[in-house]
């Protein structure tokens, strides 16, 4: 049996001479999920559904540029040497904070056109892009990259991980720290958290769900960074997902603690969704009307 599972064929299947790889499959997945969750809680918060559609093709094309050019900054001396590799999308090389840089500026923009509430569309977005990512670390596992340090089979097996996952982390002979895999579960631990917490109606302030998920993927992730033997390092010999996971886990709690204390007034709560917008429109309506 383990013979027959040893190495799984990065290729889904093919098309006469089009291949259709696991890795883009898996990432349309996540991107599918996340897309269709938002729709169905932007409808509850007030927010057509509509926005959601129109907005990912923004920011779905945007966040995949975003996690390519990240990634192949830092390893422009490779890419520089063959070009085209650059559009290469399914041999992985999409570094996820990248992704989410571009993302937010890209949503930041198209928020501000639509005259939507930043902070509360950040909240709808959050736990389920968190979906998304636990999804797509698959993709990794598919291609046998993202993974951590050398370990050995009997520490796999200790982990009581399947005989697909440990064979699949045999690569030219040697085993090693499933890091995809501790990922997709703390992210999937985070989006189960987040997506009951939120429910709640006097817990979370507009802008704090997205805020939670800044603390929880950065924490995670500065660990797992720490396993994984392809990191992305920036000057002084430091991985760059680790400093930017500290970065976003402070700048997570300070912000929460910040809007908490000092900012006036005070965010509304986010299962009120867009109905404060609402009333501040009608009271400016009425108020014009007087003035008539």
């Amino acid at each position: 049996m383990n013979s027959i599972i040893s190495s799984i064929d990065p290729i889904a299947f093919r098309l006469g001479p089009l291949e259709v790889a696991w890795y883009g499959i898996i990432i349309v997945t996540g991107m599918f999920a996340a897309v269709w969750l938002s729709m169905k809680e932007s409808g509850r918060r007030g927010i057509e559904e509509d926005f959601i559609v129109d907005m990912a093709f923004w920011i779905i094309p945007a966040g995949i540029i975003g996690a390519r050019l990240y990634y192949v900054l830092f390893e422009l001396q490779t890419y520089l040497a063959d070009p085209i590799r650059i559009f290469y999308f399914w041999e992985g090389g999409l570094a996820i904070y990248g992704g989410l840089i571009l993302g937010f500026i890209t949503l930041y923009w198209y928020a501000n056109k639509r005259n939507v509430p930043l902070w509360l569309l950040v909240d709808i977005l959050a736990p389920h892009v968190m979906l998304a990512q636990a999804i797509g670390r698959w993709g990794n596992f598919i291609n046998q990259e993202a993974h951590g340090t050398e370990v050995t089979r009997q520490f796999l097996e200790r982990l009581q991980l399947p005989d697909f996952i440990i064979n699949q982390m045999n690569i030219d002979g040697s085993y090693y720290h499933p890091t995809f895999l501790y990922e997709s579960v703390w992210n999937l631990i985070g989006f189960a958290i987040l997506m009951t917490l939120r429910a709640k109606t006097k817990l979370f302030r507009r802008g704090e769900v997205f805020f939670s998920y800044l603390i929880w993927y950065g924490f995670g992730r500065f660990f797992i960074e720490g396993l994984r033997t392809d990191s992305l390092y920036i000057g002084g010999g430091l991985r760059g997902s680790q400093v930017l996971s500290l970065v976003l886990f402070v700048v997570g709690i300070g912000l929460i603690i910040y809007r908490r204390l000092y900012v006036y007034p005070t965010p509304p709560y986010y299962t009120v969704g867009i109905e404060p917008e609402k009333i501040f429109e009608e009271k400016r309506r009425k108020y014009e009307k007087s003035k008539k």
